[in-house]
């Protein structure tokens, strides 16, 4: 799991997001790790979780599960992200977790996060 990135969005815009827990399958290790998923071109937040658990699950060794979902605006000009909102399939993501994954990714931006909006 150390080679799956924590934060993986759209460089720029408004878009849905999901917050996905990665669990290893291997025989005594329990371990799991939470990451941060946001694209465009998904109309629905399932369309992410289903594209990104497809592609690490694969190898039959990780296990992954939606833990919820909001949206993401994206000012690649003035460095700005703000997290919000919620995802009527998945509920809504704790939006401060996501935040401190994507202040790892993005830290010269100004991140942060309200669960008002949709």
């Amino acid at each position: 799991m150390a080679n799956i990135p924590e934060a993986e969005i759209d460089p720029t815009g408004v878009f849905k997001y999901v917050l996905i827990r990665v669990h290893s399958k291997e025989d005594g290790d329990d371990s799991s790790l939470d990451i941060v998923r946001g694209y465009a071109w998904a109309e629905y937040h399932a369309d992410i979780y289903d594209k990104v658990a497809e592609e690490l699950e694969k190898g039959g060794h990780l296990d992954c599960e939606c833990i919820g979902g909001g949206r993401i605006k994206h000012d690649c000009q003035s460095k700005k992200i703000h997290v919000y909102g919620y995802s009527m399939g998945f509920g809504k993501a704790n939006h401060a977790v996501s935040t401190e994954k994507l202040k790892v990714r993005y830290p010269k931006y100004e991140i942060t996060w309200a669960d008002e909006g949709y």
